[in-house]
């Protein structure tokens, strides 16, 4: 199911995706209404490890699968999205 450069990628870009929902609906919330800045702090500092990660993932599929440069353009701003990543999983998915 999850093989090879895009199987790392898809499962990179699910953690990041969650990691970054994660961060805007429940860590944020957290940080300002209940004045509790600790949830920003470890959230944001996983979401930042794992949107690295998916940049580097995003290298190393695009290069591997010879991606389009309006595929790998799509998937960066993806990354930019709320539900971003997991839209364009689903796009990757059904063109597959």
């Amino acid at each position: 199911m999850l093989k090879g450069s895009l199987g790392s990628f898809r499962a990179i870009a699910l953690l990041e995706g969650i990691s970054f929902l994660v961060l805007l609906f429940i860590a944020m919330p957290l940080k300002y209404w209940a004045d509790w800045p600790y949830a920003v702090k470890y959230v944001g500092m996983a979401h930042g490890v794992l949107f690295v990660l998916y940049l580097a993932a995003l290298l190393v599929v695009s290069v591997a699968h010879r991606w389009h440069i309006f595929r790998i353009t799509g998937a960066f701003i993806a990354s930019f999205l709320p539900f971003g990543t997991f839209v364009f999983d689903a796009r990757l998915r059904k063109s597959s």
